[in-house]
């Protein structure tokens, strides 16, 4: 059983903190990364992508490409952390105390102040982690970088982080197809 996660095409907000914000990606890099990534998707894989347009806009493309594929439905368990006030704001312009504050208590601090905890988001990421692995079927996930930082940790059994330093540092490139077999 597999889940493929690919992350959404690049977007045009270089430098800028984007969770849960709705900043779309470059409708030719959507198109260009659709079509490397359909020839990799297992025939009749669940296909779900977080409700955010960059991924929506992708799994919209893979399923005109990918018809064999199971609906394309919206899940928002596996939309991006939310960033709080930190959203749509340069990473460069966001207090670094408040940042190393966020990164002491990384558990339990809501990002951005009243953004979402790595709890939180673990916890909302593991719902989807868990129903997938219970559904028995393999499933493709059109999602964001967090989401499959989040994937990793649960395949390996590690349902939350304490410390900013147990979080993944992996890049993932926009476009990325990472696969999980369980």
């Amino acid at each position: 059983m597999k889940l493929l996660l690919v992350r959404h095409a690049k977007t045009a907000a270089d430098g800028l903190c984007y969770g849960r914000a709705d900043i779309p990606a470059l409708p030719e890099a959507t198109r260009a990364v659709a079509k490397s990534v359909a020839p990799l998707l297992p025939a009749g894989a669940v296909l779900r992508c977080s409700p955010l347009s960059r991924c929506a806009d992708l799994a919209q493309t893979l399923a005109e490409l990918r018809p064999d594929l199971q609906t394309a439905a919206s899940d928002s368990r596996i939309i991006e952390m939310d960033f709080g006030e930190w959203e749509q704001r340069p990473w460069s312009d966001i207090d670094r105390a408040a940042i190393d504050t966020w990164a002491c208590g990384f558990a339990d601090t809501r990002a951005g102040r009243n953004g979402e905890s790595t709890r939180q988001f673990m916890c909302r990421v593991a719902d989807a982690f868990d129903a997938w692995r219970d559904g028995g079927h393999d499933a493709v996930w059109i999602t964001h970088a967090g989401v499959i930082r989040a994937a990793w940790l649960l395949r390996d059994g590690i349902r939350s982080v304490e410390r900013a330093d147990q979080w993944p540092h992996q890049q993932i490139a926009f476009g990325e197809c990472v696969t999980i077999q369980c």
